[in-house]
C-alpha cells in the first residue's frame, strides 16, 4: 500500500462526502477517486478492499468527529457540573453539525454493517472503544453520574443527533437547543 499520509487522508475524505450523498452501495474505489480528483485507480493503491475502505473510512469520520483540544482545555476551565455537561453536549452538536456529511456517512456505515459481518465486527470495535472512552473520560474528569448516567446520555443524544441531522423538522430546528438542555438536565444527576 502507498504511505502519503496527506493523500490517504483526502480519499478518506471523498469517501465520507461519497458515503453521505450516495450511501454504501454508491461508495466505490472509482467514486472515491472522482470525488478526491485524483487518477482512477489511486484509492485502491491505498485501500486493500472495500472493506479495508469501510473500516478506515469509519475512523477517519471519528478522528474529524474528534473535539478541538484548544475548544476543549477552555471549557474544563468550568467546574465539573451539570452545566459543564451540557456544555460539552452543546459542543458536541456543534461539531457534527458543521459536519453533517461525517456523521451521515457513520450512519450509512452502521447500515452496511447490518449486511456484512467483517464491518459490523470492526465497527463494534471502533465505536465500543469510542464510548468506553468516553466513559473513561467522564469519570477520569470528574463530571457528575456514574457509568450509566454516561451510556444514557450517549444513547439519548445519538436519538437527538440523528432526528437533528435526517429529519430536522420533526423536533424543530429553533429547539435544538432546548432539547439538548432537557436531555442533560434529565440525563446528569445535579452536584
Amino acid at each position: 500500500m502507498v504511505q502519503n499520509p496527506a493523500r490517504r487522508t483526502a480519499l478518506a475524505d471523498a469517501a465520507i462526502d461519497v458515503l453521505a450523498r450516495e450511501g454504501a452501495r454508491g461508495l466505490t474505489f472509482r467514486a472515491v477517486d472522482v470525488e478526491a480528483g485524483v487518477p482512477n485507480g489511486t484509492a485502491s493503491n491505498y485501500f486493500a478492499n472495500r472493506d479495508d475502505l469501510l473500516h478506515q473510512t469509519a475512523r477517519h469520520i471519528h478522528h474529524r468527529l474528534t473535539p478541538d483540544p484548544l475548544i476543549l482545555a477552555e471549557l474544563l476551565r468550568a467546574p465539573r457540573d451539570r452545566a459543564l455537561v451540557t456544555a460539552l453536549m452543546h459542543d458536541l452538536i456543534r461539531r457534527i453539525s458543521a459536519d453533517r456529511a461525517g456523521y451521515l456517512a457513520m450512519l450509512e456505515l452502521r447500515l452496511e454493517a447490518t449486511r456484512r459481518p467483517e464491518l459490523r465486527t470492526q465497527l463494534t470495535g471502533t465505536i465500543r472503544e469510542d464510548l468506553e472512552n468516553n466513559i473513561a473520560y467522564h469519570l477520569a474528569e470528574g463530571l457528575p453520574g456514574d457509568r450509566d448516567t454516561v451510556v444514557v446520555l450517549y444513547l439519548a443524544m445519538t436519538g437527538l443527533i440523528l432526528e437533528h441531522l435526517t429529519l430536522p423538522e420533526v423536533l424543530g430546528v429553533d429547539g435544538l437547543a432546548a432539547l439538548v438542555d432537557t436531555v442533560v438536565g434529565r440525563t446528569v444527576p445535579a452536584t
